[in-house]
């Protein structure tokens, strides 16, 4: 387990030829504008790489000690001089060849932060709108999950109606203690890999709203816990009116009159099972 144990050529079961015997992985990173129009950052690979002169992302080999996050983060500060400090992970996009994976991990900036080549493998970073970004020649294998990964750079939250899922999960004598009951489901929560129909992991914002006798419950790490001064159903409101409009909001909960609410305000909503189905028995 050293650094760079990770550099060297393998094939997969594919019968491909690729970089990294560990699989590898690339940053994506993305920032909407104040209309709402995504840009993303792309390296220009130089001609001495394989697949010189086509566009793609800063990354490489993972190491046999890292998880996809820490290798792409890594790779962007090396060839872009990129840090991490001012991003905030999305998710991560797997391309499972059979046995070699090329994992895409996007990050949300909410600046068109400042990129140049850092080593010889960068010829140009530059931010591309996304319509631009097909009309560029792609490494062949960026450009073969583009359909994919561009439909996941949306923003996404997830708001929770603490009291909605508490009832739902039916812990023995939660209503004697709700404070109790709602901090061990942020908890669980907080520590959960949830489902996504695109990304192999989803790291949304969470924000969760309580309300009533629950209304102490404590900051989890990863979700930002709102106390309801009245009506939760009306604090939820409040937050998907905040919202960014090019975000993506999705309320887990039940109450038919919120999920009314909500969806005028263009949010999504799935009940309780959704996310209790997820959480270990």
């Amino acid at each position: 387990m050293t650094a760079k144990d990770g550099d060297g050529w393998t094939e997969c079961a594919q019968g491909h030829r690729h970089w990294g015997v560990h699989g590898a992985s690339g940053l994506l990173v993305v920032h909407h504008d104040d209309r709402g129009i995504p840009y993303v950052l792309l390296q220009k690979r130089s001609l001495r790489c394989h697949h010189g002169g086509t566009w793609g992302l800063p990354g490489g080999a993972r190491d046999s000690h890292e998880d996809a996050v820490t290798s792409a983060l890594r790779e962007a500060h090396e060839e872009a001089a990129l840090g991490a400090e001012a991003l905030r992970v999305q998710g991560v996009y797997r391309d499972d060849h059979g046995g070699w994976a090329f994992e895409t991990v996007i990050a949300e900036s909410p600046e068109l932060i400042a990129a140049a080549p850092a080593n010889s493998e960068s010829d140009e970073m530059r931010w591309l709108a996304l319509p631009e970004v097909p009309q560029r020649e792609l490494h062949p294998g960026f450009a073969a999950t583009w359909d994919d990964i561009s439909g996941a750079l949306q923003p996404e939250t997830l708001v929770l109606d603490v009291a909605n899922i508490v009832g739902a999960r039916a812990e023995r004598g939660w209503w004697n203690d709700r404070l109790g009951a709602a901090t061990r489901l942020l908890e669980a929560v907080s520590r959960l890999r949830l489902s996504h129909p695109v990304l192999a992991q989803w790291y949304p914002r969470m924000v969760a709203v309580v309300e009533g006798a629950a209304r102490s419950a404590p900051e989890v790490p990863g979700i930002q816990v709102v106390a309801a001064m009245g009506s939760g159903d009306d604090a939820i409101v409040d937050v998907v009116r905040r919202a960014r409009v090019w975000e993506r909001l999705l309320v887990v909960t039940a109450d038919r009159g919120l999920r009314e609410r909500v969806a005028k305000l263009g949010a999504e909503t799935v009940g309780p099972k959704w996310l209790l189905s997820q959480l270990p028995a």
